[in-house]
């Protein structure tokens, strides 16, 4: 790649979770023009997923799904010219290299394959099935400044799949804030892939389910000051718009400073507009040094859970519960060790006089904890089965108790820039080493922003928050984040006073004992939300119903409030 600042830079996404639709990079490729395809395999969840691959089998550990992709695309890929970059990599980007490699060699496809190593910290932490720390993008623009047509990484930043390109094609050096930080914001709306395009978004009953049904993927036109504009290829499914866009900038993040190795992006300067249909720019972000430290993603194994949910049918749910909840503690306590959490949850989903046998049914979740495997296998299980004829009238459960299954915890750990040594592997076998971000200082807390004038009194109305506000939900380790916005100024102006961190412990009662964080971005019309340790250990301990929060904003938005009766 080599600098065109005149030309703006059209790179899009294909997948935004290792699992994702298989045929997007197809569709990406096919669909329009592009010059790059990216693609975000890697989630904190499928770090350990790999880490347990690799436990297995030495030479897996990355995404496996990509190389069946490439066997389908690579070919289309080198006939367009478009560079695939891509996380694929895992645990094991050399490998998944040369396992590229070999593909394009039995395809008789010319392309130059490079790879990002260094990310691995695993030697530091030996009691992890997976340390590594988050690098930037300037890796992956080392390598495309090279030649490479496909570039795999293991762990970088999302955004970095994104920087990366930008930087190699229009000849950005570090340093260059407010550039990269336009483009940090752009790889953040494209790398959940059909979240920017009407996939997961709240006010999808505004639009025809028709057009919801297959959303197409997102893709950025970058240009040399770092601006950007979002779209779709034309014909695909789902729409862009200020809405979806907003939607996937809240997502995931926490206050105004959105911190990555090669810069901390300000999305409390980060502007938006409707540039046409399914066209949204965003412009005006600025940029600030680094912080002297990455992040670096811990996986290891917490230990062993089981689990089995009784189904309550019809009267005396709460005496129905209460009694196999003794007669299961008996069976525990009895048993040679018992469990050291057990954690009991009855969801009334059951209804009076109710017309099928499903809404007159409770569920009733018994889920158990141990460091070891034997007291959450047999004796559990056991315990649960053998009520079958002996518990609560119409006993059953969803399904049989397993023998119970390891579990995994992610913690979140630091590390000076300059111990992390990042290396560039070039398709010829030439290696480069990628120095640390420049100026890196400890940023301190931006201040808070002006809140605006409060709407005047007014007549109110008991009604759900999501009549008025969209919402979006996620996980970073043990901590869900929860985006609120609206769409217009007297919205924004009733939300940003009656939305308080106090309002919502209130509205979301298992945060109560919980700190709460509330961010304000006003350019946005949003508020961020950061409930701290409400997902306990992280996705991978199954700690709750709703694992990764994804549906926390959604019971937000249901939650009921006096809304002035204006807005309604």
């Amino acid at each position: 790649m080599t600098e065109s600042p005149a030309r703006p830079l059209r790179i899009g996404n294909a997948s935004g979770f290792y699992g994702d639709r298989f045929d997007a990079m197809r569709e990406m490729l096919t669909g329009g023009e592009l010059d790059v395809l990216t693609g975000d395999y890697l989630a904190e969840l499928t770090m350990l997923i790999l880490g347990r691959d690799r436990l297995k089998d030495p030479a897996a550990g990355y995404a496996r799904t990509f190389l069946r992709q490439l066997e389908e695309c690579l070919g289309i890929a080198h006939e367009r010219g478009v560079r695939i970059v891509a996380n694929a990599g895992g645990l094991n980007p050399a490998g998944l290299a040369e396992r590229v490699r070999e593909l394009a060699g039995r395809l008789g496809i010319p392309v130059r394959v490079a790879h990002v190593e260094g990310d691995d910290l695993r030697a530091r932490h030996p009691d992890s099935l997976a340390a590594h720390a988050y690098l930037g993008g300037f890796g992956i623009a080392e390598c495309l400044r090279a030649g490479a047509d496909v570039v795999v990484t293991g762990r970088v930043t999302d955004a970095a799949l994104v920087t990366g390109p930008a930087a190699a094609h229009f000849g950005w050096r570090p340093g260059e804030y407010d550039r990269l930080a336009g483009a940090v914001v752009a790889g953040h709306v494209l790398e959940c892939g059909a979240q920017a395009t009407g996939g997961n978004y709240a006010f999808f009953a505004d639009h025809a389910l028709d057009r919801l049904r297959r959303p197409g993927f997102p893709l950025a036109e970058i240009h040399a000051d770092g601006a950007s504009v979002i779209t779709k290829h034309p014909g695909t499914g789902g729409f862009v718009d200020t809405g979806t866009v907003t939607a996937q900038l809240l997502y995931e993040t926490a206050g105004a400073r959105y911190a990555g190795p090669d810069v901390t992006a300000r999305l409390d300067t980060v502007r938006l507009t409707q540039d046409g249909p399914d066209r949204v720019r965003i412009e005006g972000v600025r940029g600030e040094a680094p912080p002297p430290v990455l992040k670096v993603g811990l996986n290891r194994l917490g230990g062993f859970r089981n689990e089995v949910t009784f189904v309550l049918t019809g009267l005396e749910v709460e005496r129905k519960a209460e009694l196999v909840r003794r007669q299961m503690e008996d069976a525990l306590g009895a048993a040679k060790s018992a469990p050291d959490e057990v954690r009991w949850d009855l969801v009334r989903t059951d209804r009076p006089d109710a017309d099928t046998e499903e809404r007159a049914s409770a569920l009733l979740r018994l889920v158990v904890r141990d460091r070891e495997a034997e007291p959450v296998g047999r004796a559990f299980s056991g315990a649960a089965v053998e009520l079958a004829l002996a518990g609560y009238p119409g006993f059953h459960v969803l399904a049989p108790p397993g023998k119970g299954a390891p579990y995994g915890v992610f913690e979140a750990a630091y590390v000076p820039q300059e111990a992390v040594e990042q290396v560039a592997v070039l398709h010829d076998g030439r290696r480069i080493a990628v120095p640390p971000a420049p100026d890196a200082p400890v940023l301190e807390d931006a201040p808070g922003p002006p809140l605006p004038a409060p709407l005047p009194p007014g007549p109110t109305r008991r009604a759900p928050l999501g009549l008025v506000a969209g919402a979006r939900s996620g996980d970073k380790g043990g901590d869900a984040n929860v985006g609120v916005w609206v769409r217009s100024e007297d919205a924004w102006r009733w939300l940003a006073h009656e939305l308080t961190a106090d309002r919502f412990r209130e509205l979301i009662p298992e945060s109560r004992a919980l700190p709460v964080t509330r961010h304000v971005l006003p350019n946005l019309r949003a508020l961020n939300f950061v409930a701290g340790g409400i997902l306990g250990e992280g996705v991978a301990a199954q700690y709750r119903f709703d694992p990764q929060a994804k549906a926390l904003g959604e019971w937000l938005r249901s939650r009921h409030l006096d809304i002035p009766e204006a807005l309604l």
